[in-house]
């Protein structure tokens, strides 16, 4: 998810633009930078490549289970562009809920009660896999240190 196009990709895969022509023509993404995301998505296993053609060899690119679960990040996403920078015609898309079919607004809610949750009721603690690295150098030691001061 490190780069700008991989939410892009995610989410025409998941609208059903499956093909490589179909992604660069609608990404407007040059043939080898699209092919080197691709490739990065089905390295760490968010697509898989399906071929679909022997001559010449084509594919199809599909969500796996962990790409499919990264369509509700990409909603509350939106929702929040919806919120902070639609356009004054109203948003771009409208989200519907094929269970009970109803458009709506997703929203990150807590997993125990329920409640809708913003950035002030969140309090980050270390977990057993964080580790000082390239990326989190000074997020460990802050945890760390949130860690002994809380006893």
């Amino acid at each position: 998810m490190g780069d700008w196009w991989t939410p892009l990709i995610v989410r025409d895969l998941h609208l059903g633009l499956i093909r490589f022509d179909e992604l660069a023509t609608d990404l407007e993404i040059s043939r080898n930078l699209l092919t080197t995301r691709l490739a990065a998505l089905v390295e760490h296993r968010l697509v898989e490549r399906l071929r679909y053609s022997e001559h010449p060899p084509r594919y199809t690119y599909h969500l796996t289970v962990a790409g499919q679960e990264l369509v509700p990040v990409l909603a509350a996403l939106t929702a929040w562009g919806d919120r902070w920078v639609a356009p004054k015609q109203g948003p771009p898309v409208r989200l519907q809920h094929r269970t009970c079919g109803e458009f709506f607004t997703p929203a990150v809610t807590c997993s125990h009660c329920g409640e809708p949750v913003t950035a002030d009721d969140i309090v980050t603690h270390g977990g057993p896999g964080g580790r000082s690295g390239r990326g989190t150098r000074l997020v460990a030691k802050v945890l760390r240190e949130r860690a002994a001061r809380a006893g």
